[in-house]
């Protein structure tokens, strides 16, 4: 197929409250479906088993709810963005709101690699008081290597936090905003964080608010 007939659109979107225990193999399969109700001219693999070509952003961990998703999608014919997005949201599942649609590059690298870095918002469902998070935060940001295991292999979480820093949006309770590093193979993890911290990231609600995409 010529790329004349191949379009390339970048979806930002929602994963809200009610899809914030979807799986990332499960919210690829769950776009699948919405673009099919959505009645969308799909590009599709070729091979015994076609499907159509989505590509999603990096993975949100579960449990973690975003305001900044990605995915890409190829379509076989040029459809206006305003059409993309009403018909999307029309089909879309309870916790998935359509928020922007745009054209991107054919030649662009693949979605996932072209994100750098992801921002969280994470609000603490505890007593804390801030002076002493902002202490904490302030003498982990003094080590050097912090050694954390995931999946029995030993690493160092330090270089993977661009930004660490208390949050001043007049919450009930303290909250934190953190910068982490999400390429492939350096990722991350706002929960191993929150360990590092000594607080407990199942007290803790965790929202993503920005993808950084790599500056060429």
């Amino acid at each position: 197929m010529a790329n004349d007939d191949r379009y390339r659109y970048r979806i930002t979107f929602t994963k809200d409250e009610a899809q914030r225990f979807t799986s990332h193999l499960d919210l690829h399969r769950a776009w699948g479906r919405l673009l099919r109700r959505a009645g969308l001219p799909l590009l599709y693999s070729k091979g015994f088993n076609p499907r159509p070509r989505i590509q999603l952003s990096t993975a949100l961990p579960l449990g973690c709810t975003s305001e900044h998703e990605l995915a890409d999608i190829w379509l076989t014919e040029e459809i206006p963005y305003d059409e993309i997005q009403e018909r999307l949201q029309h089909s879309a599942p309870p916790g998935t709101r359509i928020l922007t649609v745009e054209f991107a590059a054919l030649n662009e690298p693949a979605l996932p690699s072209q994100i750098d870095a992801v921002s969280y918002i994470v609000q603490i469902d505890a007593d804390l008081i801030e002076e002493e998070l902002s202490s904490a935060i302030h003498d982990l940001l003094l080590i050097k290597v912090i050694e954390r295991e995931r999946r029995g292999k030993t690493y160092d979480l330090r270089p993977l936090i661009h930004e660490l820093e208390i949050s001043s949006d007049g919450m009930e309770h303290p909250s934190i905003r953190m910068k982490l590093a999400a390429k492939e193979g350096a990722t991350g993890r706002p929960e191993e964080v929150l360990l590092a911290l000594d607080l407990d990231p199942s007290m803790a609600k965790i929202h993503r608010i920005h993808l950084h995409m790599v500056q060429t």
